[in-house]
């Protein structure tokens, strides 16, 4: 007992001193930072900075435009880019008015009859609101082919723009669907659309803003699943567009289904979003306290209280960009951010989350990275296939070793019939002692390559099965968490296994994986798409692409759910991995991780691909390629098995890639 208070108080000492010594360091920075805005005001107040306006704007213009340049990856991201915009622009023609209904379609739709024929109230704050973009907005509600509907339109307009309340009175007078207000005043986007809300009769809501633009289907989409699915909450594809026509596309945002961690580090979601009544129930619609993001928070709220999120697969909602507005400048409205990181906050502590950190990315100010508590401290198992290729396995430990902060791990390495003799003269090195062929843990000596990390080998002697050979690994593993690691990677981010951690400590969550490159520093690995390939049985996203790339929407930027991940390296729990049988041997060497990931999916777990876990991967060094010989028809055989066993699923389609999208290339291409 008086040993366990001595040790107490020396981990409560030593605590006790990194505490102070932080407090110290972040005294330090708080003056720093006092010394540099009191320098920075100075500087803005100095009338050289004032004249010198015009010059430090078009510095700021080359520099984004280089920064979007580096984004690319530098000239053949850009020929890449230009292709990917040609492609585009011959499918947007498919999106715009050419998509519009046929006089047979809509009369065909105007005639269909729902078991459910639901009222839909359709929420609009005006202020202030052109003439020609309300207009629009207006007749495009009119346009619909379901005709069950109600507009709701609160004006919090000033006195110098009556015109909008007689426009509107022209409309309503002539259509008892528009319900009008004028408000006593403005009370900004979140009053106002409150105040829409009161005036609503509808079962379902949807939130329109009042210079944008609806697809006359938009609603007979909705109600559709309303009836086939029972959806409580929809959404649908968008675009933004400039000038007198929707036909003038700047970008398409094609969605995934419903994508809890995409949401919470961006809003994806965005338009059209239409959801059941009582959803609302006891909450405020829009809360003030989160303008310029309260669609973000109430977006976030309302899905945590769905039970059936459907998304619409279709280009609906045509989102006007103009000056002034989020879609075409996001410093337009520079509270958005703080509001959007306040929004997602409250969401986390929601969910229990209590020490969390939120900070914006690369790709945009609104689009974030999210770090997790890692709680307790957990061991790791990192379980590493092995045969004969030393040099490749010395760069890979040498890498976790040096560049790890996280020390609670193991290392089990699972020797395929390699040759014996190399395997005792390279092993005794590593462990800086005499290994003998042992099976249990061995900690290193002295002169060891690994200083004191454990180490456990594993000899497998059968024929080369890869899921074999990692479960082999599992068996002698002690974690609570489970690495599964190609031999010929090398770890880039120091936090990387905090990173995989941190999402496979969740309740709802299956495997984590990260962002794999090759030596070239292009993409190897990013989240892994059903269906994707030559072979539709799987294939990688945003591959070959460059490190530095935003990638689709910014998604090589930020934490999202996927169907799969790589088993190159792949983070599970061993509860988890237990559960669902771990690897599938009678997939001896492909497609084995994607039935993995599979199968926790199947036990309703998120997979979760995170960029901010970084490592090369120079893939299959150790055995080569899948692509001639014996190893093609296996991989041919191992394909059929996939597709027959997940048929089900490859019909369905990948819910986190949209089925506008190509099979046939990898970097989101549309369906020409």
């Amino acid at each position: 007992m008086e040993k366990l208070n001595q040790d107490f108080e020396a981990a409560f000492l030593e605590e006790q001193a990194k505490v102070f010594d932080l407090a110290g360091r972040v005294a330090e920075l708080e003056e720093k930072n006092e010394e540099l805005n009191f320098k920075l005001e100075r500087i803005h107040k100095n009338p050289l900075w004032k004249m010198t306006k015009p010059l430090r704007v078009l510095m700021h213009f080359c520099l984004r435009q280089l920064r979007r340049v580096k984004n690319l990856g530098g000239p053949r991201g850009i020929v890449a880019k230009i292709k990917y915009k040609k492609r585009e622009k011959l499918a947007m023609k498919n999106y715009g008015t050419l998509s519009f209904p046929t006089p047979e379609r809509r009369k065909e739709e105007e005639e269909t009859v729902f078991s459910n024929p639901v009222k839909v109230s359709i929420l609009v704050p005006l202020f202030n609101t052109p003439e020609k973009f309300l207009r629009e907005m207006i007749e495009s509600v009119q346009a619909q082919t379901y005709k069950n509907w109600e507009l709701c339109l609160a004006d919090g307009s000033d006195d110098a723009h009556k015109n909008v309340g007689e426009i509107c009175k022209s409309y309503y007078d002539a259509d008892s669907r528009i319900v009008y207000k004028k408000l006593e005043k403005n009370e900004g986007i979140s009053g106002n659309t409150n105040r829409c809300y009161k005036m609503a009769t509808g079962e379902y809501i949807g939130l329109f803003d009042h210079d944008d633009v609806l697809h006359p289907e938009a609603l007979f989409e909705y109600v559709k699943v309303i009836n086939e699915k029972g959806a409580d909450y929809i959404y649908c594809d968008e675009t933004t567009f400039k000038g007198d026509s929707i036909d003038n596309m700047l970008t398409m945002h094609f969605k995934p289904d419903y994508a809890p961690d995409n949401l919470r580090a961006n809003n994806y979601i965005c338009h059209f979003s239409v959801f059941k009544r009582e959803l609302l129930e006891g909450t405020d619609l829009f809360r003030t306290k989160f303008d310029g993001s309260q669609d973000h928070d109430m977006i976030l709220r309302l899905t945590d209280n769905a039970k059936c999120i459907v998304h619409v697969p279709r280009l609906l909602y045509y989102w006007r960009s103009h000056a002034g507005s989020t879609a075409s400048n996001i410093n337009a409205k520079t509270y958005a951010i703080d509001a959007a990181k306040g929004a997602v906050a409250d969401h986390l502590r929601h969910h229990g989350y209590e020490h969390f950190h939120i900070s914006s990315t690369r790709a945009f100010e609104t689009i974030f990275r999210i770090r997790y508590e890692i709680k307790g401290n957990p061991k790791v198992s990192i379980v590493i296939a092995n045969k004969d290729h030393y040099d490749d396995l010395n760069r890979l430990l040498t890498s976790i070793e040096d560049r790890s902060t996280y020390t609670n791990f193991e290392i089990v390495i699972v020797e395929n019939n390699s040759a014996e003799e190399r395997i005792f003269e390279y092993y005794s090195d590593l462990l800086g002692t005499a290994y003998d062929g042992a099976l249990e843990v061995q900690k290193s000596g002295e002169n060891a390559l690994l200083g004191k990390i454990p180490v456990t080998i594993v000899t497998y002697k059968g024929k080369f099965n890869y899921s074999a050979v990692n479960n082999l690994g599992v068996k002698y593993s002690t974690g609570e968490y489970l690495l599964l690691l190609n031999n010929d990677m090398e770890v880039i981010s120091v936090d990387w296994i905090e990173e995989l951690l941190m999402y496979a400590q969740r309740g709802d969550v299956g495997a984590v994986g990260g962002k794999l490159y090759y030596a070239d520093r292009t993409i190897q690995h990013a989240g892994v798409v059903i269906g994707l390939g030559a072979h539709r049985t799987a294939g990688h996203t945003h591959y070959k692409q460059s490190r530095e790339n935003l990638g689709y929407m910014g998604r090589l930027c930020y934490a999202q759910n996927v169907t799969a991940v790589t088993g190159a390296c792949l983070m599970v729990s061993r509860a988890n991995f237990d559960a669902v049988g771990g690897l599938d041997e009678g997939f001896e060497i492909s497609l084995n991780d994607v039935d993995l990931c599979l199968k926790l999916r199947e036990k309703g777990l998120l997979n979760v691909f995170t960029p901010f876990c970084e490592l090369y991967h120079y893939e299959s060094a150790s055995r080569g390629l899948d692509d001639q010989g014996e190893k093609l028809e296996r991989y041919n055989k191992e394909s059929e098995k996939f597709r027959e066993k997940w048929a089900e699923a490859l019909a369905a389609g990948d819910p986190y890639y949209n089925p506008n999208f190509s099979l046939d290339r990898s970097d989101f291409s549309l369906k020409v």
